[in-house]
């Protein structure tokens, strides 16, 4: 998913189920840059956005 192993399953006491529900209500890193990226091209400020 693009997480470092164990950003979930490391967490002490963290149930399984838990673990599912954490990673099911995330937005994949890869996914979410994508998009952020696409909608700055959309605006025509993805250049000026990705220097700051």
């Amino acid at each position: 998913m693009g997480l470092p192993a164990g950003h979930v399953t490391d967490v002490p006491g963290l149930s399984r189920t838990a673990q599912l529900k954490a990673l099911g209500n995330g937005v994949v890193p890869q996914q979410a840059v994508h998009a952020l990226r696409s909608l700055l091209r959309t605006t025509g400020t993805g250049e000026h956005a990705s220097a700051a």
